[in-house]
């Protein structure tokens, strides 16, 4: 599917039930990651080779690509997590590259999400304890936190799971645990690196369905790094990528 520039009604309905004013529409068509000229090399290895990226707010893109082709490295530079050789990034209508750690890790922890192959849970703390921390480091008071976290964890379907350990979750329940923490501080974006490549077949649909339900309901914009066909054909837009460079788009 070829991306929209227009702000097509199929993407964002979701929005117009409660937002009918003519100032929304035009903020939520603003692109909310617009990056250009990306390279990154490690040694002698030129990784990503002066890659131009965007996504509009809402819009679910998948980036898929052969092992090696640069699509984890260039979502650890979006997701502000590395920084790159070259090039510039705008996320959210700030210039990422220019900001001091302390602030760039502010910055993160308000408007940007992640969801790992591995989830990355704390196995001594049970569900609803993953999902809070991250809004206590925020800032939220524990009794809000705490009740923002129980929310979460509901809408992902586990409402009856909040007292358990990683351990008593299946791989399923972890996932659905690591996406609520990802939400906890309401990111303007979700970055997710192979989020179902460990699942079964029937919970990776679920996990799968999840991400449209809570992009619908929510509204964020969801970045995945992907080799699955079958959800990378759900995404209202499919980019492909070979040594380091974009080669199609979908």
């Amino acid at each position: 599917m070829q991306p929209s520039r227009d702000c097509g009604r199929q993407r964002y309905d979701f929005f117009s039930e409660y937002h009918t004013d003519s100032v929304f529409f035009p903020y939520f068509c603003r692109m909310i990651i617009e990056a250009k000229g990306i390279e990154k090399s490690f040694g002698t290895l030129k990784v990503l080779k002066g890659v131009d990226f965007q996504a509009e707010r809402g819009e679910v893109v998948a980036i898929m690509g052969a092992s090696g082709a640069g699509k984890s490295t260039l979502l650890q530079i979006l997701g502000t997590l590395s920084t790159p050789d070259a090039g510039s990034l705008t996320v959210d209508g700030t210039d990422v590259l220019h900001l001091g750690q302390r602030e760039l890790s502010a910055f993160r922890n308000r408007r940007i999400g992640f969801v790992f192959q591995a989830h990355h849970l704390l196995p001594e703390f049970d569900a609803l304890e993953n999902v809070t921390i991250p809004a206590l480091i925020g800032g939220l008071p524990m009794r809000a936190a705490r009740e923002k976290a129980t929310r979460l964890l509901g809408e992902v379907g586990l409402s009856a799971r909040l007292t358990h350990k990683p351990s008593e979750l299946s791989g399923g329940e972890q996932q659905r645990v690591a996406i609520a923490r990802a939400l906890v501080n309401d990111p303007a974006i979700l970055f997710a690196d192979e989020p179902s490549g460990n699942l079964d077949s029937k919970t990776k649909e679920e996990i799968h369905r999840l991400f449209f339900d809570l992009r619908d309901r929510l509204g964020q914009t969801v970045v995945i790094v992907t080799h699955d066909p079958s959800l990378a054909a759900l995404c209202d837009r499919t980019l492909v990528m070979r040594d380091g460079q974009f080669v199609d788009a979908q």
